[in-house]
């Protein structure tokens, strides 16, 4: 059974990208080794690998006049006839704590289906934009940094790090990103990852990705602004926080936007969580929460913003946590 959203669509745009998932089985390639190695001339580059003069350009690239112009990604649509995915391998219940530091703030509205998030706190730092290349333009979706060993890993959307069997380019990571301000830096990725299934045939049921940036001034990633905790197969029906940057109407991409209540397994064709929320296009990638603690901004990161059903604008879909994303995980914070 294999998942095959229809159609992928840049919001406000004219053109429709038909989005397959069916290819060649072929899995993740082995991981390059903490910092730079040189690989033989005769060798193929490494899938999702930047070379540093490509990070070099990826910073460059990314003037704030590009940023505003960047043309959300969308949240895949996705039709009930087109989705036939298996369900995600399952595994021994693994908590990582968050190492982001704690900080009050004031409690927000639960549930919520969708609006600025204005509690502060350490998920402002951790969460941001994320802007790279696809097919010729500049596009956005939104990421997390998360605890890891490497302090430098981000995690977000496969299909926003590869889409229709190609790696974006020009990938940058801008934690804390608001109203066109980067507090934290631009980071470029040395690094993107996604599941075996995602990698392999886009598979919707494993639409989740991962980057690792290289060192900013010569600090690490969650160095600067912390790392978020990880949540892996730990059960559907949870109270989660989503959040995002969702940049297609009625969001403009310069907030930051939160949407939070209990969780339903999809009960139509997926294996994913639901939540009532109506971000748009842009947020794909945003982390999801279980055990968010609004007092101090942090939580464990579960799932990330994937897709929505074409006749259910106001739900969104986040890919489980199972055997399969914690292996991403644990690729990506060895790199």
């Amino acid at each position: 059974m294999i998942g095959r959203p229809r159609s992928l669509r840049p919001s406000g745009g004219t053109t429709r990208a038909r989005h397959t998932v069916l290819g060649t089985l072929a899995g993740i390639a082995a991981l390059l080794a903490t910092g730079v190695t040189t690989a033989p001339a005769s060798a193929a580059p490494e899938p999702g690998a930047v070379a540093p003069s490509a990070q070099e350009r990826a910073l460059d690239f990314w003037t704030p006049q590009r940023m505003r112009a960047a043309t959300p990604l969308d949240t895949l649509s996705v039709d009930p006839s087109d989705v036939r995915a298996p369900a995600p391998r399952k595994g021994k219940a693994t908590v990582v704590a968050p190492s982001a530091p704690a900080s009050d703030v004031g409690p927000l509205a639960i549930p919520h289906g969708g609006g600025p998030w204005s509690g502060g706190g350490a998920v402002v730092k951790t969460a941001g934009r994320v802007f790279f290349t696809y097919q010729g333009r500049t596009a956005s979706c939104s990421g997390n940094a998360v605890t890891s060993a490497n302090k430098s890993t981000v995690l977000t959307a496969g299909h926003c790090v590869k889409m229709q069997g190609a790696w974006h380019t020009n990938w940058v990571f801008v934690p804390g990103y608001h109203d066109g301000q980067r507090p934290y830096g631009t980071w470029a990725a040395s690094k993107t990852l996604s599941t075996p299934q995602w990698t392999a045939s886009e598979d919707i049921n494993h639409d989740i990705g991962a980057a690792v940036v290289a060192p900013l001034d010569g600090k690490n990633l969650t160095d600067v602004v912390g790392g978020q905790g990880l949540a892996f197969n730990t059960g559907y029906n949870k109270p989660m926080y989503s959040f995002g940057f969702p940049a297609a109407a009625p969001y403009d991409g310069e907030k930051f936007i939160y949407c939070s209540g209990t969780t339903f397994r999809d009960f139509l064709f997926s294996s994913d969580h639901g939540l009532t929320c109506n971000m748009t296009g842009g947020s794909s990638g945003g982390p999801w929460f279980t055990q968010f603690d609004e007092a101090s901004g942090t939580g464990l990161q579960s799932s990330v913003n994937s897709f929505k059903y074409n006749f259910l604008p106001n739900a969104m879909y986040g890919p489980y946590f199972g055997a399969d994303a914690q292996n991403l995980y644990q690729s990506a914070q060895s790199s």
